[in-house]
């Protein structure tokens, strides 16, 4: 049984904690000062407001806003055995390291996680324990610390670039007279049932769309026309203007 804090309870810590109380094999802990925050996980785990008691258990999720990591790690005073496990974007191990004895390992996860679908890079002093705590949750992929701006783009952000899609399929659906409700679930299970056969297919990306496209068929008309347009290259654009801002963030914090 892992003994786990999550200090900050908002939306990502939120998430994480829903996702790993399902398998009801863990101790766990949320921080947060705020008194919402803690109600909205209290189905989850024991919450507190005090930085002590978070700082108790093996491993220490650090799901707090950048700019606070440098005033709530040193409170916490973590010990050479544990291990912190930051998901503070744009921090790196360099900076943290200077502000804690901890273990370090970074990651990068998405709201996903509180339906045990997340998708997750992960970096740093990955051990057995933390693989298994992200196999309860989803997916993740080992990565070089270099690769977290992109990674923090295409998995991070990528949830709300998905729900964008997933949207403007619904809004179709409706134009033609389904029902908003009907849409939504249509376009929804579109997608997750979509990303699950990419996940467990052999073939690539094009050979799957290759197999829903009949010649003369109606998939073939509405491919024709993505490939003509600038879908692709936008979609592209915002994933990278994503990785930009990353970028940024982690400079500001290499140059204090």
């Amino acid at each position: 049984m892992t003994h786990l804090s999550v200090v900050g309870c908002g939306n990502m810590g939120g998430a994480l904690l829903q996702g790993l109380a399902r398998s009801g094999d863990h101790t766990l802990v949320g921080c947060d000062i705020d008194a919402d925050a803690r109600a909205a996980v209290a189905d989850y785990c024991e919450t507190t407001d005090d930085l002590a008691v978070a700082a108790e258990a093996d491993y220490v999720v650090l799901a707090v806003k950048p700019d606070t990591v440098s005033d709530i790690l040193p409170a916490l005073d973590l010990e050479g055995d544990q291990t912190l496990i930051s998901i503070a974007a744009g921090v790196s191990i360099d900076y943290l390291d200077d502000l804690t004895d901890a273990k370090i390992v970074r990651l990068m996860p998405n709201l996903n996680a509180e339906t045990r679908n997340m998708a997750a890079a992960v970096t740093g002093a990955v051990d057995d324990t933390v693989r298994a705590l992200l196999d309860e949750v989803g997916e993740y992929a080992e990565i070089e610390e270099s690769q977290m701006d992109i990674a923090t783009a295409v998995n991070g952000s990528g949830p709300a670039f998905v729900f964008y899609l997933i949207g403007a399929m619904a809004d179709a659906g409706v134009d033609s007279g389904l029902d908003e409700k009907q849409a939504e679930t249509l376009a929804a299970q579109t997608f997750k049932g979509a990303a699950e056969t990419v996940l467990q297919s052999e073939k690539s990306i094009d050979e799957l769309i290759d197999a829903v496209c009949s010649p003369g068929g109606t998939t073939i008309e509405g491919m024709e026309l993505l490939w003509d347009s600038d879908v692709e290259a936008d979609v592209g654009a915002a994933v990278h203007a994503a990785e930009d801002r990353s970028r940024e963030m982690a400079a500001e914090f290499a140059d204090e």
